[in-house]
């Protein structure tokens, strides 16, 4: 089930500098919701907060009423979050369906002792979490690639990859760090029918970190504006790109030829 995410009041210091003051913000559940501003506002130390690998400062986030600030990385991806990355973190030398199924370590049942003997439930449970990555793996054109080693694939396919990991958890809240950061224009399209497909099918609430507006005017339900770590409207795409604020500290400088 989809999750709703609640922040209020975050901050965030390193030392004597702000970076992100009194952020709040709720995403309601199955939305598709677009966090957006300048480079340096903030967006990506907000997702590292969210996904536990920065503690705030100070404030609260909550994933459907329960308070995760401070959480680690591990215990937000055993409560159903799950977070794909800028630059994809991938096992190289490892096959694409190897990657995928790295995404499944929290769904095997039993511990450590268990999987090293290979019990009975975790041979059984490899066998249809390798069947569900296949599955995803096909929803996202990636099939094809399955044998192949991750590294003999381009930086587009990589973001695939980490997307197909990802769902591979069944998470019920999906962080996506500027998925389409180098793709070509036929890339994005397929990318957004794949994140449409995501929240239509999957049942999903997906929160994006994204320059490129086009992309956020088609997928997003609402969004947030950041600037210098702080909120400065939300809203929806529409209304942002029209917002005075936003096209003085964000549209009229890096979005142009998105938007245009």
């Amino acid at each position: 089930m989809a999750a709703r995410l609640t922040l209020q009041e975050v901050n965030l210091r390193f030392g004597g500098i702000s970076v992100l003051q009194d952020v709040g913000f709720t995403v309601e559940p199955g939305q598709i919701f677009g966090l957006v501003g300048p480079n340096g506002a903030g967006k990506t130390s907000l997702f590292n907060c969210i996904s536990g690998h920065y503690r705030p400062s100070s404030g609260s986030i909550t994933i459907d009423g329960e308070e995760m600030l401070g959480s680690n990385p591990a215990s937000l991806a055993r409560r159903g979050l799950a977070r794909t990355f800028q630059h994809p973190a991938l096992q190289l030398n490892s096959t694409v369906l190897e990657n995928v199924l790295l995404g499944a370590h929290t769904r095997l049942p039993g511990g450590p002792l268990e999987w090293s003997i290979r019990a009975p439930r975790t041979r059984r449970t490899e066998r249809e979490l390798r069947a569900e990555a296949l599955t995803l793996l096909e929803r996202t054109g990636l099939d094809w690639a399955a044998g192949l080693p991750a590294d003999e694939l381009s930086h587009g396919l990589h973001k695939g990859i980490e997307l197909c990991r990802a769902l591979l958890s069944r998470p019920q809240l999906l962080l996506l760090d500027e998925p389409a950061a180098g793709l070509p224009h036929s890339e994005v399209e397929q990318l957004i029918q794949t994140v449409r497909d995501i929240r239509d099918h999957d049942d999903i609430t997906v929160v994006i970190v994204e320059h490129h507006m086009g992309l956020i005017a088609a997928l997003t339900d609402r969004v947030v504006v950041l600037d210098h770590g702080s909120k400065l409207m939300e809203g929806t795409a529409a209304e942002a790109q029209s917002d005075p604020r936003v096209i003085e500290a964000y549209i009229g400088k890096d979005a142009v030829d998105d938007v245009a």
